[in-house]
């Protein structure tokens, strides 16, 4: 794991995570997986589909955790 990725879900963190969050953590996942801060120009489209996918799996993740003793799922 990224040391930069921060967990996303509640205790953890107090208030639900932003779009902004999810973004980031996404675009340091995908740079840390692909090895690239900036990809190159014929990169950059794949670069960004791959943001784009992990943000999308991260939202539904975090919509769908069940997290016992803080109450109900997280809202969407």
């Amino acid at each position: 794991m990224c040391r930069s990725i921060k967990t996303l879900r509640p205790p953890a963190m107090p208030e639900e995570a932003t779009e902004a969050d999810i973004r980031a953590a996404a675009l340091q996942y995908v740079r840390k997986v692909s090895g690239f801060r900036a990809p190159a120009a014929h990169n950059q489209e794949v670069f960004d589909r791959a943001v784009e996918a992990v943000a999308q799996a991260t939202v539904e993740l975090l919509d769908g955790l069940e997290i016992r003793g803080a109450g109900a799922q997280r809202a969407s």
